[in-house]
Protein backbone atom coordinates (compact mmCIF):
# COMPACT_ATOMS: atom_id res chain seq x y z
CA UNK A 1 0.00 0.00 0.00
CA UNK A 2 1.32 3.66 -0.38
CA UNK A 3 -0.15 7.01 -1.02
CA UNK A 4 -0.92 8.94 -4.69
CA UNK A 5 2.52 10.64 -5.93
CA UNK A 6 0.70 14.06 -5.82
CA UNK A 7 0.07 13.33 -2.02
CA UNK A 8 3.28 13.18 -1.05
CA UNK A 9 3.82 16.55 -0.75
CA UNK A 10 1.03 19.47 -0.93
CA UNK A 11 1.44 22.76 -0.69
CA UNK A 12 -1.24 25.69 -0.30
CA UNK A 13 0.45 29.03 -1.29
CA UNK A 14 -1.21 32.08 1.12
CA UNK A 15 -4.27 33.68 -0.13
CA UNK A 16 -3.32 37.08 2.19
CA UNK A 17 -0.22 38.77 2.00
CA UNK A 18 1.65 38.39 5.25
CA UNK A 19 0.08 35.25 6.13
CA UNK A 20 2.09 31.98 5.83
CA UNK A 21 2.00 29.36 3.44
CA UNK A 22 0.86 25.51 4.58
CA UNK A 23 3.24 22.59 3.59
CA UNK A 24 2.30 18.67 4.16
CA UNK A 25 4.66 16.02 3.62
CA UNK A 26 3.18 12.45 3.83
CA UNK A 27 5.20 9.49 3.06
CA UNK A 28 7.55 7.07 4.51
CA UNK A 29 10.01 7.57 7.66
CA UNK A 30 13.61 7.38 7.69
CA UNK A 31 15.97 8.92 9.67
CA UNK A 32 16.97 12.16 9.16
CA UNK A 33 14.25 12.83 7.18
CA UNK A 34 13.06 16.08 9.05
CA UNK A 35 16.73 17.45 8.88
CA UNK A 36 16.58 17.00 4.68
CA UNK A 37 13.23 18.45 4.09
CA UNK A 38 14.46 21.45 6.16
CA UNK A 39 17.81 22.25 4.35
CA UNK A 40 15.42 22.30 0.93
CA UNK A 41 12.73 24.95 2.50
CA UNK A 42 16.39 26.79 3.43
CA UNK A 43 17.83 26.82 0.26
CA UNK A 44 14.58 27.93 -1.68
CA UNK A 45 14.86 30.81 1.02
CA UNK A 46 11.35 30.08 2.90
CA UNK A 47 11.47 30.88 7.09
CA UNK A 48 9.38 28.16 8.89
CA UNK A 49 7.37 29.98 11.44
CA UNK A 50 5.74 26.84 12.76
CA UNK A 51 6.23 23.13 12.02
CA UNK A 52 4.56 19.59 13.42
CA UNK A 53 5.99 16.22 12.91
CA UNK A 54 4.46 13.13 14.28
CA UNK A 55 5.15 9.19 13.08
CA UNK A 56 5.09 5.83 13.97
CA UNK A 57 8.74 5.39 12.86
CA UNK A 58 7.47 3.57 9.88
CA UNK A 59 4.85 6.55 8.16
CA UNK A 60 5.25 10.19 9.25
CA UNK A 61 3.27 13.01 8.88
CA UNK A 62 4.72 16.90 8.86
CA UNK A 63 3.32 20.22 8.17
CA UNK A 64 5.72 23.63 7.76
CA UNK A 65 4.31 26.96 7.88
CA UNK A 66 6.56 29.19 6.01
CA UNK A 67 6.65 32.62 5.06
CA UNK A 68 7.97 32.87 1.39
CA UNK A 69 9.36 35.16 -1.02
CA UNK A 70 7.24 36.54 -4.06
CA UNK A 71 8.91 34.65 -6.47
CA UNK A 72 9.25 31.82 -4.60
CA UNK A 73 9.08 28.43 -7.63
CA UNK A 74 6.39 26.05 -5.76
CA UNK A 75 6.16 23.42 -8.49
CA UNK A 76 10.18 23.29 -8.04
CA UNK A 77 10.38 23.12 -4.83
CA UNK A 78 7.49 20.34 -4.38
CA UNK A 79 9.75 18.48 -6.94
CA UNK A 80 12.56 18.67 -4.87
CA UNK A 81 11.04 17.94 -0.88
CA UNK A 82 9.20 14.73 -3.46
CA UNK A 83 12.63 13.61 -4.57
CA UNK A 84 14.08 14.05 -0.49
CA UNK A 85 11.13 11.29 0.57
CA UNK A 86 12.26 7.73 0.24
CA UNK A 87 11.45 5.91 -2.85
CA UNK A 88 8.74 5.80 -5.89
CA UNK A 89 8.01 2.43 -7.54
CA UNK A 90 5.37 2.49 -9.64
CA UNK A 91 2.19 0.07 -10.10
CA UNK A 92 -0.82 -0.02 -13.07
CA UNK A 93 0.48 3.01 -13.80
CA UNK A 94 -0.01 5.16 -11.03
CA UNK A 95 3.02 5.94 -8.13
CA UNK A 96 3.32 4.95 -5.03
CA UNK A 97 5.99 5.59 -2.00
CA UNK A 98 7.10 2.97 -0.28
CA UNK A 99 9.84 2.59 2.52
CA UNK A 100 13.05 0.74 0.43
CA UNK A 101 15.61 3.22 0.23
CA UNK A 102 18.51 3.02 -2.16
CA UNK A 103 21.84 4.91 -1.80
CA UNK A 104 22.27 7.51 -4.27
CA UNK A 105 25.09 7.53 -6.79
CA UNK A 106 27.95 10.75 -5.80
CA UNK A 107 26.83 13.25 -8.46
CA UNK A 108 29.05 14.50 -10.90
CA UNK A 109 31.67 16.93 -10.46
CA UNK A 110 31.92 19.52 -13.10
CA UNK A 111 34.31 23.01 -13.44
CA UNK A 112 33.41 26.49 -14.66
CA UNK A 113 36.11 28.22 -15.58
CA UNK A 114 35.40 31.80 -15.99
CA UNK A 115 37.99 34.65 -17.14
CA UNK A 116 35.87 38.22 -16.59
CA UNK A 117 36.48 42.08 -16.40
CA UNK A 118 36.52 42.33 -12.06
CA UNK A 119 33.84 45.33 -10.75
CA UNK A 120 32.34 45.26 -7.24
CA UNK A 121 29.69 42.77 -6.58
CA UNK A 122 31.10 40.57 -9.68
CA UNK A 123 31.08 37.70 -7.17
CA UNK A 124 28.14 37.72 -5.61
CA UNK A 125 25.78 37.91 -9.36
CA UNK A 126 27.90 34.95 -10.36
CA UNK A 127 26.88 33.25 -7.61
CA UNK A 128 23.34 34.00 -7.61
CA UNK A 129 23.32 32.91 -11.30
CA UNK A 130 24.52 29.42 -10.10
CA UNK A 131 22.08 29.10 -7.20
CA UNK A 132 18.84 30.21 -9.77
CA UNK A 133 20.33 27.35 -12.04
CA UNK A 134 20.37 24.73 -8.75
CA UNK A 135 24.12 24.27 -9.97
CA UNK A 136 25.78 23.68 -6.34
CA UNK A 137 29.16 25.32 -5.75
CA UNK A 138 31.23 22.68 -3.85
CA UNK A 139 34.49 24.54 -4.00
CA UNK A 140 35.97 27.71 -5.60
CA UNK A 141 38.93 29.46 -6.21
CA UNK A 142 38.87 33.32 -6.97
CA UNK A 143 41.88 35.24 -8.01
CA UNK A 144 42.21 38.74 -8.75
CA UNK A 145 45.37 39.40 -11.22
CA UNK A 146 46.94 43.25 -11.20
CA UNK A 147 45.17 44.27 -14.57
CA UNK A 148 41.77 43.73 -12.89
CA UNK A 149 40.72 40.39 -14.59
CA UNK A 150 39.29 37.71 -12.34
CA UNK A 151 39.73 33.64 -13.05
CA UNK A 152 36.98 31.87 -11.08
CA UNK A 153 37.23 28.36 -11.19
CA UNK A 154 33.81 26.76 -9.99
CA UNK A 155 33.68 22.89 -8.69
CA UNK A 156 30.18 22.74 -9.39
CA UNK A 157 26.99 19.55 -8.89
CA UNK A 158 23.72 20.26 -11.28
CA UNK A 159 20.77 18.96 -9.28
CA UNK A 160 19.00 18.62 -12.68
CA UNK A 161 22.01 16.28 -13.75
CA UNK A 162 21.94 18.09 -16.73
CA UNK A 163 25.19 19.82 -17.36
CA UNK A 164 26.61 16.91 -19.32
CA UNK A 165 24.21 18.13 -21.89
CA UNK A 166 24.74 21.11 -24.60
CA UNK A 167 21.41 22.90 -23.83
CA UNK A 168 22.06 23.25 -19.94
CA UNK A 169 25.96 24.09 -21.02
CA UNK A 170 24.01 26.73 -22.83
CA UNK A 171 21.48 27.75 -20.58
CA UNK A 172 24.60 27.99 -18.08
CA UNK A 173 26.17 30.56 -19.89
CA UNK A 174 23.49 32.96 -21.09
CA UNK A 175 22.53 33.52 -17.58
CA UNK A 176 25.95 34.44 -16.50
CA UNK A 177 25.73 36.67 -20.18
CA UNK A 178 23.05 38.13 -19.17
CA UNK A 179 24.12 39.25 -15.81
CA UNK A 180 27.99 40.30 -16.86
CA UNK A 181 27.03 41.43 -19.66
CA UNK A 182 30.33 42.14 -21.94
CA UNK A 183 32.60 41.87 -18.70
CA UNK A 184 32.73 38.10 -19.76
CA UNK A 185 36.25 37.46 -21.76
CA UNK A 186 36.25 33.40 -22.00
CA UNK A 187 33.81 30.53 -20.34
CA UNK A 188 34.15 26.98 -20.21
CA UNK A 189 32.52 23.81 -18.58
CA UNK A 190 33.97 20.54 -18.58
CA UNK A 191 33.16 17.69 -16.82
CA UNK A 192 36.33 16.22 -14.21
CA UNK A 193 36.82 13.42 -12.80
CA UNK A 194 38.03 11.95 -9.50
CA UNK A 195 41.94 12.50 -10.02
CA UNK A 196 41.34 16.27 -10.69
CA UNK A 197 39.10 16.94 -7.84
CA UNK A 198 41.66 15.29 -5.52
CA UNK A 199 44.40 17.18 -6.77
CA UNK A 200 42.15 20.47 -6.52
CA UNK A 201 41.55 19.55 -2.46
CA UNK A 202 42.46 21.92 0.03
CA UNK A 203 44.68 20.54 2.97
CA UNK A 204 42.70 18.55 5.24
CA UNK A 205 43.86 20.71 8.23
CA UNK A 206 43.86 23.86 8.47
CA UNK A 207 46.84 26.25 9.79
CA UNK A 208 46.65 26.36 14.30
CA UNK A 209 46.43 30.38 13.53
CA UNK A 210 43.20 29.94 11.71
CA UNK A 211 41.36 27.40 13.78
CA UNK A 212 42.81 29.39 16.91
CA UNK A 213 40.42 32.51 15.27
CA UNK A 214 37.01 30.84 14.52
CA UNK A 215 36.80 28.09 17.10
CA UNK A 216 37.79 29.48 20.00
CA UNK A 217 33.92 29.20 21.11
CA UNK A 218 33.96 25.59 20.56
CA UNK A 219 37.40 25.24 22.66
CA UNK A 220 36.15 27.01 26.07
CA UNK A 221 33.21 28.52 27.46
CA UNK A 222 33.73 32.22 26.68
CA UNK A 223 31.25 33.65 24.28
CA UNK A 224 33.53 35.70 22.01
CA UNK A 225 31.40 38.17 21.09
CA UNK A 226 27.53 38.65 22.55
CA UNK A 227 26.48 40.39 18.36
CA UNK A 228 28.03 37.36 17.28
CA UNK A 229 26.24 34.12 19.15
CA UNK A 230 22.34 33.88 19.67
CA UNK A 231 21.49 34.76 22.74
CA UNK A 232 19.35 32.63 25.49
CA UNK A 233 18.88 29.68 24.37
CA UNK A 234 17.79 26.82 27.16
CA UNK A 235 18.24 23.12 26.98
CA UNK A 236 16.23 20.97 28.86
CA UNK A 237 15.79 17.13 28.56
CA UNK A 238 12.81 15.15 30.63
CA UNK A 239 11.83 11.30 31.05
CA UNK A 240 9.26 11.55 33.10
CA UNK A 241 6.41 12.79 30.79
CA UNK A 242 6.33 9.90 28.34
CA UNK A 243 7.27 5.90 29.14
CA UNK A 244 8.80 5.78 25.75
CA UNK A 245 10.34 9.17 24.58
CA UNK A 246 12.97 11.62 25.87
CA UNK A 247 11.26 15.10 25.66
CA UNK A 248 13.67 17.97 24.43
CA UNK A 249 12.29 21.30 25.29
CA UNK A 250 14.49 24.21 23.91
CA UNK A 251 14.13 27.99 24.07
CA UNK A 252 15.58 30.08 21.99
CA UNK A 253 16.30 33.00 19.32
CA UNK A 254 15.02 32.74 16.15
CA UNK A 255 17.70 32.66 13.33
CA UNK A 256 17.52 31.33 9.71
CA UNK A 257 17.94 27.73 9.28
CA UNK A 258 16.81 27.06 12.70
CA UNK A 259 14.85 24.44 12.67
CA UNK A 260 18.05 22.51 10.20
CA UNK A 261 20.32 23.28 12.34
CA UNK A 262 18.35 21.35 15.16
CA UNK A 263 17.40 18.38 12.78
CA UNK A 264 20.82 17.85 11.50
CA UNK A 265 22.34 18.18 14.90
CA UNK A 266 19.74 15.02 16.01
CA UNK A 267 20.39 13.41 12.51
CA UNK A 268 23.93 13.33 13.27
CA UNK A 269 23.41 11.33 16.86
CA UNK A 270 21.32 9.25 14.71
CA UNK A 271 18.37 10.35 17.08
CA UNK A 272 14.44 9.95 15.92
CA UNK A 273 11.91 12.10 16.74
CA UNK A 274 8.44 10.42 17.27
CA UNK A 275 6.35 13.96 17.73
CA UNK A 276 7.99 17.42 17.67
CA UNK A 277 6.32 21.54 17.74
CA UNK A 278 8.06 24.61 16.64
CA UNK A 279 7.10 27.62 16.98
CA UNK A 280 8.08 31.22 16.35
CA UNK A 281 6.41 33.84 18.76
CA UNK A 282 7.04 37.84 18.79
CA UNK A 283 9.91 39.03 19.30
CA UNK A 284 11.84 35.91 17.17
CA UNK A 285 11.76 33.84 20.19
CA UNK A 286 11.02 30.07 19.59
CA UNK A 287 9.72 27.36 21.45
CA UNK A 288 10.50 24.42 20.58
CA UNK A 289 9.00 20.56 22.18
CA UNK A 290 10.28 17.21 20.78
CA UNK A 291 9.71 13.86 21.80
CA UNK A 292 12.67 11.75 21.04
CA UNK A 293 14.13 8.39 21.12
CA UNK A 294 17.69 6.53 20.20
CA UNK A 295 18.27 4.48 17.18
CA UNK A 296 17.55 1.41 19.89
CA UNK A 297 13.58 2.69 19.99
CA UNK A 298 14.82 3.79 24.05
CA UNK A 299 14.60 6.80 25.62
CA UNK A 300 17.81 8.64 26.42
CA UNK A 301 18.70 7.76 30.40
CA UNK A 302 22.45 7.89 30.57
CA UNK A 303 23.31 11.02 32.08
CA UNK A 304 26.41 11.62 29.71
CA UNK A 305 24.56 11.25 26.78
CA UNK A 306 22.39 13.83 27.54
CA UNK A 307 24.85 15.87 28.56
CA UNK A 308 26.67 15.55 25.27
CA UNK A 309 23.36 15.98 23.25
CA UNK A 310 22.40 19.12 25.24
CA UNK A 311 25.88 20.79 24.81
CA UNK A 312 25.65 20.09 21.12
CA UNK A 313 22.31 21.43 20.49
CA UNK A 314 23.32 24.73 22.35
CA UNK A 315 26.34 25.19 20.63
CA UNK A 316 25.03 25.00 17.50
CA UNK A 317 22.31 27.67 18.39
CA UNK A 318 24.58 29.46 19.88
CA UNK A 319 26.82 29.89 16.73
CA UNK A 320 25.45 27.39 13.67
CA UNK A 321 28.74 29.40 12.22
CA UNK A 322 31.87 30.78 12.74
CA UNK A 323 32.66 34.13 11.36
CA UNK A 324 35.65 36.43 11.57
CA UNK A 325 37.61 38.68 10.08
CA UNK A 326 41.33 39.19 11.01
CA UNK A 327 44.63 40.81 9.57
CA UNK A 328 47.36 38.54 7.73
CA UNK A 329 50.43 41.10 7.49
CA UNK A 330 49.20 43.49 5.37
CA UNK A 331 45.88 41.85 4.42
CA UNK A 332 43.09 41.34 5.78
CA UNK A 333 40.87 38.07 5.51
CA UNK A 334 37.20 37.20 6.13
CA UNK A 335 37.01 33.21 7.55
CA UNK A 336 33.80 31.51 7.96
CA UNK A 337 33.08 28.26 8.93
CA UNK A 338 30.01 25.86 7.97
CA UNK A 339 30.09 22.79 9.61
CA UNK A 340 28.73 19.70 7.78
CA UNK A 341 26.56 17.17 8.33
CA UNK A 342 28.16 13.23 9.10
CA UNK A 343 26.15 12.36 5.57
CA UNK A 344 28.49 15.10 3.92
CA UNK A 345 25.90 17.72 3.21
CA UNK A 346 26.67 21.44 4.21
CA UNK A 347 24.50 24.64 5.07
CA UNK A 348 22.80 25.70 1.49
CA UNK A 349 23.90 29.30 0.09
CA UNK A 350 26.08 30.67 2.88
CA UNK A 351 28.54 32.22 0.18
CA UNK A 352 25.96 33.43 -1.68
CA UNK A 353 25.01 35.06 1.74
CA UNK A 354 28.77 35.96 2.47
CA UNK A 355 28.90 37.77 -1.13
CA UNK A 356 25.77 39.50 -0.72
CA UNK A 357 26.46 41.39 2.65
CA UNK A 358 30.05 42.63 1.16
CA UNK A 359 28.17 43.60 -2.12
CA UNK A 360 26.00 45.71 0.35
CA UNK A 361 28.72 46.99 2.18
CA UNK A 362 30.42 48.01 -1.13
CA UNK A 363 33.78 45.84 -0.26
CA UNK A 364 35.88 44.45 -2.73
CA UNK A 365 36.94 40.55 -2.49
CA UNK A 366 40.43 40.01 -3.95
CA UNK A 367 40.38 35.96 -3.80
CA UNK A 368 38.38 33.62 -2.30
CA UNK A 369 38.53 29.93 -1.40
CA UNK A 370 36.20 27.15 -0.20
CA UNK A 371 37.97 23.93 0.65
CA UNK A 372 36.86 21.16 3.60
CA UNK A 373 38.73 20.43 6.59
CA UNK A 374 38.65 18.07 9.55
CA UNK A 375 39.13 20.08 13.06
CA UNK A 376 38.57 17.78 16.06
CA UNK A 377 36.65 15.27 15.36
CA UNK A 378 34.17 17.18 12.56
CA UNK A 379 34.20 18.19 9.31
CA UNK A 380 33.97 21.92 8.19
CA UNK A 381 33.39 24.02 4.83
CA UNK A 382 35.94 26.79 5.45
CA UNK A 383 35.52 29.95 3.49
CA UNK A 384 38.46 32.06 2.95
CA UNK A 385 38.45 35.56 1.68
CA UNK A 386 41.12 37.85 0.98
CA UNK A 387 38.83 41.08 1.31
CA UNK A 388 40.44 44.60 -0.75
CA UNK A 389 42.65 47.52 1.01
CA UNK A 390 40.12 49.16 1.85
CA UNK A 391 38.76 47.06 4.93
CA UNK A 392 42.02 46.93 6.88
CA UNK A 393 40.97 49.50 9.90
CA UNK A 394 39.60 48.22 12.90
CA UNK A 395 36.06 49.42 12.51
CA UNK A 396 35.64 48.22 8.74
CA UNK A 397 36.85 44.63 9.64
CA UNK A 398 33.98 44.86 12.65
CA UNK A 399 31.88 46.22 10.41
CA UNK A 400 32.18 43.44 7.92
CA UNK A 401 32.15 40.94 10.44
CA UNK A 402 28.49 42.27 11.99
CA UNK A 403 27.08 42.27 8.92
CA UNK A 404 28.29 38.88 7.22
CA UNK A 405 26.92 37.57 10.65
CA UNK A 406 23.32 39.27 10.37
CA UNK A 407 23.26 38.54 6.91
CA UNK A 408 23.30 34.25 7.33
CA UNK A 409 21.77 34.85 10.40
CA UNK A 410 19.01 36.17 8.86
CA UNK A 411 18.63 39.00 11.03
CA UNK A 412 19.58 42.41 8.28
Amino acid sequence: MGILHDDVVIIRPSEKEGDPSVITVNCPDKTGLGSDLCRILLFFGLSIVRGDVSTDGKWCYIVFWVVCKPATRWELLKKRLVQACPSCSSASGISYYRSELQSPKPPDVFLIKLCCVDRKGLLHDVTQVLSSLELNIQKVKVSTTPDGTVVDLFFITDTRELLHTKNRQEETYKALEDVMQEAVISFNIEKVGPEITACSQASPYLPSAITDDIFNLEMSNDLPSVSLTSNNVCVTMDNSLSPAHTLVQIVCQDHKGLLYDIMRTLKDYNIQISYGRFYVKQGRKCEIDLFIMQSDGKKIVDPSKQTALSSRLKMELLQPLRVTVVSRGPDTELLVANPVELSSKGRPLVFYDITLALKMLNTCIFSAEIGRHMIGDREWEVYRILLDEGASSSILRRKVEEEVWKRLMGWE
